[in-house]
């Protein structure tokens, strides 16, 4: 009996250490310690941002600028990227290599180090790295931490150093994949290969962890050609090349002519301005940890210097591409040497303005949005140990830096203008006048805006008297067509239910906008109508909100001069009115071509109508009528525009919800969708030429409609 008693009480001890759980207690037992690159595993989020395709490609970046880094000390020549598949990757560089001798306080070697140890690099200030982009001593080490294998080799001493991990512990796998056996192991291991005596450089391969990453994860190779092509320009002379095996593809890059040549690339329009290059260094003291021979940290004020470096330009389009780097790391979130780049053109460009008379007396003072109108700059700053706001490194937190850059492009700048280069002076006249214009069009816009938000009843006078406009006020059925042309409206205002479809006539093509300025823009009769009726506003002021009608849908004929028209609307959609696209709320109807009207036969319903919508359509239905022994009126009517349908035919072909096609269009990839634009409306005609030239060969002869 006693001992079933024992064994009671026991067993009652864990049921009251529950109910204590579940009353909420909270002891120093419940503290869990993560040490070394557990940390990382359990919360990768806070090292690489995501565990999905972009915090993959983090992981790839972080091997990559440690390469980079022995490029900006002056080691590293040649960098290669490898693409094994979706989630393993190789780095190879020539630069000094990863030490390999022993560490003295962890007695681990230097590799060891590296790879295993959070913060612990060379970066840390002790002269190794003037300038570098890796700084907080993480990130190989963390890209250890979230691969199911990482092999490491390095050339140094004559000799080939070979080191290999699974999920951050040393050891020895048994093949040559992450799923052979492994055995844990410590410690560097020669190569068998000989290698060369006056060989240097390192070379990492790593099978990202599948336990860690989401199953769709993959390297994005664009997004590689995209920082490889970014880096060369950054660091003029280094070669890199990029090899996908999965598609066989081989990419190499380099750009002798550095920033000057990375603005020309940036640059999409007709040059305003040659490229303007600003250089010059500031210096500053920085309060600073630093550990004693105690052990102990102890503040302590250093000097650093900054180098600024600085390409800018203007061009004749209305866009704005400024990109700014910290020691060639990418800072996309800007920071505070963008700020001081941006409040010394602000007002570098107002004192030349006055200076050269180009604003009348009492005209406001031109802002960063005018300034930066056609703007293309690539602004970069190299300092040790930078300040950056996580380890991700998108905004730059030293506060010298905006102090400094500020001096420079103050300076600099200012020369520039005042004493421009031999044949550069009308450029500076036609940069000023460009700032100006784009501030008198900026205002006119900020007048013509208060006119664009959506009506009340009493209100509706103010809307243009050709719009036909719906009964309904309830957004999530109404819709505006946008119709091309008188005939089409009378038959279309027969064919639409007025209770929630309106229209809107164009006469004949509007402004192609991505050629005009917003002023030219705002005075052209037709694109400032569809902008008062959708009643939104436009560009930067836009509100999705505000907008009167759920669907924007373009009717348009089925011809090249339809094409055409609908091309110009999109382009005006794309430049001022995004959101509509994005929120795929754009439409093109998507009117029938032919009119195939059946001849009736015995127990056959007669009048029966096909309509079809393209050439190659047409021909389904015919064989089938054939086939069955069916006649049909010759000619077929084939339609050349809208105005030849009665309404009724429209109606039931491309109005009526119920049994019409919509063509939905979106922007799903702006970047993309900004070049195809630029390409086929921008004012640069030499790239559209080619364009055409090229796509004639592949051009069906018997689609051309003449």
């Amino acid at each position: 009996m006693a001992v079933k008693k024992t064994s009671a009480a026991k067993k009652s001890a864990p049921a009251k250490k529950s109910a204590a759980k579940s009353d909420g207690a909270y002891s120093a037992s419940d503290l869990s310690v993560l040490e070394g690159l557990d940390a990382v595993r359990k919360r990768p989020g806070m090292y690489i941002g995501s565990t999905d395709g972009r915090g993959l490609m983090h992981c790839l970046w972080e091997i990559i600028d440690n390469s980079v880094d022995e490029a900006l000390a002056g080691h590293c020549k040649k960098i290669q990227v490898i693409l094994h598949s979706d989630t393993v990757a190789e780095v190879h560089d020539d630069g000094r290599g990863i030490p390999v001798d022993v560490e003295p306080k962890t007695k681990l070697t230097g590799v060891e180090v590296v790879m295993t140890k959070l913060h612990a690099g060379g970066k840390f200030g002790g002269g190794s790295y003037t300038a570098s982009g890796g700084l907080h001593g993480v990130g190989a080490s963390v890209v250890n931490a979230l691969s199911s294998r990482l092999d490491v080799e390095v050339d140094r001493g004559g000799n080939t150093h070979l080191m290999t991990f699974m999920r951050g512990t040393p050891g020895v796998f048994a093949g040559k994949d992450e799923t052979s056996k492994f055995t844990k192991q410590g410690g560097l291991r020669k190569g068998t290969k000989p290698a060369n005596k006056t060989a240097t450089g390192t070379r990492i391969k790593f099978w990202a962890d599948k336990q860690i990453f989401t199953a769709d994860a993959a390297f994005d190779l664009e997004a590689i050609h995209a920082r490889a092509r970014q880096t060369s320009f950054l660091v003029p002379g280094l070669h890199i090349t990029v090899t996908d095996k999965r598609i066989d593809d081989v990419t190499k890059f380099i750009h002798a002519g550095g920033i000057s040549e990375y603005a020309e690339f940036l640059s999409a329009g007709e040059a305003v301005t040659p490229i303007i290059r600003l250089t010059g260094k500031g210096h500053f003291h920085e309060t600073v940890p630093v550990l004693d021979e105690q052990g102990h940290m102890t503040p302590r004020e250093v000097e650093r210097d900054m180098g600024v470096d600085i390409a800018l330009m203007w061009n004749t389009s209305y866009d704005t591409n400024v990109q700014s780097y910290v020691n060639i790391i990418a800072t996309p979130k800007g920071g505070t040497h963008v700020q001081g780049f941006d409040r010394a053109l602000v007002k570098v460009i107002n004192d030349q303005l006055k200076a050269a008379r180009l604003l009348k007396s009492g005209e406001d003072a031109v802002i960063k949005d005018d300034v930066q109108e056609g703007l293309i700059a690539v602004v970069t700053v190299r300092v040790s140990e930078p300040q950056f706001e996580g380890q991700t490194k998108e905004i730059l937190g030293t506060p010298a830096a905006t102090k400094i850059v500020n001096n420079v492009v103050s300076k600099e700048l200012n020369d520039w203008f005042t004493n421009p280069p031999r044949g550069a002076k009308p450029a500076t006249r036609a940069a000023l006048e460009k700032v100006a214009n784009a501030s008198r069009a900026r205002i006119a816009a900020r007048h013509h805006r208060d006119t664009q938000r959506r009506k009340t009843a009493l209100e509706s006078s103010t809307l243009p008297a050709k719009l036909k406009d719906c009964r309904s006020e309830d957004n999530e059925r109404t819709e505006l067509f946008i119709v091309e042309g008188d005939s089409a409206l009378g038959t279309a205002k027969s064919a639409r239910n007025s209770e929630f479809q309106a229209l809107l006539p164009i006469r004949g093509k509007i402004l192609n906008v991505q050629k005009a300025s917003l002023a030219d823009m705002l005075k052209n009769t037709e694109c400032a109508s569809i902008l008062q009726v959708i009643g939104a506003g436009s560009g930067r002021s836009f509100e999705m909100d505000s907008v009167r009608y759920n669907k924007i849908i373009i009717l348009a004929d089925a011809d090249v001069d339809g094409a055409h028209i609908r091309t110009l609307l999109l382009t005006l959609f794309h430049r001022y009115l995004t959101p509509l696209l994005e929120a795929g709320r754009i439409y093109a109807a998507v009117p029938p071509l032919h009119r195939i009207e059946v001849i009736g036969g015995a127990g056959k319903k007669s009048n029966e109508v096909i309509y079809t919508y393209s050439d190659a359509e047409m021909k389904a239905p015919l064989a089938d009528l054939t086939k069955n022994g069916r006649k049909w009126k010759e000619p077929i009517q084939r339609y050349k525009g809208l105005g030849e349908m009665d309404a009724v035919q429209l109606r039931e072909t491309t109005m009526d919800p119920e049994k019409r096609t919509l063509r939905r269009i979106t922007s799903g990839d702006a970047k993309a969708g900004e070049e195809v634009f630029d390409l086929l409306m921008g004012s640069d005609v030499a790239p559209r030429k080619e364009f055409i030239i090229e796509g004639a060969a592949k051009l069906d002869r018997e689609r051309i409609d003449v």
